[in-house]
């Protein structure tokens, strides 16, 4: 019973969180957008954050070792609400220059909010799944019900800016998350296991098991894939199209823009919380789902690939484009969710107990790294070569993850 009132508390506070998430990238993209930054500033907007996220989760895997996860989910709850609070404080009078570098900095300040709650989330499931050969099943309803309350978040931010404006959003956010963060203290069972042995050290980071670190490559190149079209190309591109230019146009392709990408990632999510039964059930063996990572991995190349020759055959915007790329990408959604979904399943499967939250952090290290990779090209892409390229660079990256994954185990 303690067992699941921790994973219950566990699991409450990252929806918290990561609504709180997916509704500040929206108001920031969106918000900014609208004062006319290029797609390489919006761009800019996000490496922190991803940055942070690398730094992070090399060291956050030690610190939940040395004291504890609960403690690490705590810092990034309370990182989280001081960062939405600085937000606020943003000046419209500012410069470009100025205004690009305070937001970094508060998104540097989220990433790491971010990654600490997290790995803190994930490495919990290990320590607390049942020893019954649920982990997969355990695994893929939090991973899935994050994203499915993330995407909630991206139309959330959207409406917020929409109704109420980037100030008040953004204190409003970090009020209700205050009191997530006091409930969930109040709430979580004392004792959540994590603390590492007193012997152990800094030194060792980085797994033992080649195939962890396999696995955080093709983890890399995967989320690369995602967010090089996600975070700048087609959130730009959809508001381009579908606003007239007027304030009551801009409104409603905020609800638009906003409304697709919360279904993308609420999609995502629940194809990510099926995955156990879409391939063939909960218990099957480690190596089947190894085999399952490779054969999903190389369906997914052949989508950006075809979005992308679809959008350079049609040269401008049209509505059978429009419909196209939104059949297209939540095919891509589905693919891409069996992918993270087989990750995130193999990485606890592979990883060490005793030293579960170094690896986990690891493997999310790579994650970051990929997040970054793609949000640094989706506005160079985009600006160098609009939605076509955008799509076309996902396609290599998804070639990349697939070619990294087969050498996860080797050949028998």
């Amino acid at each position: 019973m303690n067992g699941l009132r921790a994973y219950a508390a566990v699991t409450a506070s990252y929806w918290a969180f990561m609504l709180s998430d997916g509704a500040l990238r929206m108001l920031v993209l969106l918000h900014f957008n609208g004062l006319g930054f290029s797609p390489v500033q919006l761009a800019y907007l996000f490496l922190l954050y991803e940055i942070a996220g690398i730094v992070t989760n090399l060291a956050a895997g030690w610190l939940a070792a040395r004291f504890g996860l609960a403690a690490t989910l705590y810092a990034g709850l309370g990182i989280q609400i001081a960062a939405l609070a600085a937000l606020a404080q943003l000046d419209p009078g500012w410069s470009v220059g100025a205004s690009v570098i305070f937001v970094m900095a508060v998104q540097g300040a989220s990433g790491v909010a971010k990654d600490l709650a997290k790995m803190s989330s994930k490495s919990a499931v290990k320590v607390l799944a049942p020893p019954d050969g649920g982990l997969f099943r355990w695994v893929a309803a939090l991973t899935g019900s994050k994203n499915a309350v993330k995407g909630l978040g991206f139309f959330l931010g959207a409406a917020l800016l929409a109704l109420a404006g980037f100030q008040a959003a953004t204190w409003g956010m970090a009020a209700v998350l205050a009191v997530i963060l006091l409930a969930v203290a109040l709430f979580l069972p004392p004792g959540l296991p994590g603390r590492m042995k007193g012997s152990d050290r800094w030194s060792g980071w980085r797994s033992g098991d080649p195939r962890v670190n396999r696995l955080s490559l093709a983890r890399m190149f995967l989320f690369g894939t995602r967010d090089v079209w996600f975070v700048v190309g087609i959130p730009i591109y959809f508001q381009a199209v579908l606003s007239d230019g007027t304030a009551e146009g801009r409104r409603e392709a905020f609800f638009l823009v906003g409304g697709f990408m919360a279904a993308w990632i609420i999609l995502y999510g629940a194809v990510q919380a099926a995955a156990p039964r879409l391939l063939g059930g909960a218990n099957r063996p480690e190596a089947l789902v190894t085999r399952d990572a490779i054969r999903w991995a190389g369906l997914l190349v052949p989508i950006p690939f075809a979005l992308a020759l679809a959008v350079m055959v049609a040269g401008d915007p049209a509505p059978w484009l429009t419909a196209l790329l939104v059949l297209g990408l939540l095919a891509f959604g589905y693919v891409f969710a069996i992918n993270s979904s087989v990750h995130s399943y193999l990485i606890l499967a592979f990883g060490q107990a005793e030293r579960i939250t170094r690896d986990v952090g690891f493997y999310y290290m790579a994650n970051a790294a990929g997040r970054l990779m793609g949000t640094l090209l989706s506005g160079i892409s985009y600006q160098l070569g609009g939605l076509a390229l955008c799509l076309a660079t996902a396609g290599a990256m998804a070639a990349a993850s697939w070619w990294a994954v087969q050498r996860v185990e080797p050949p028998a």
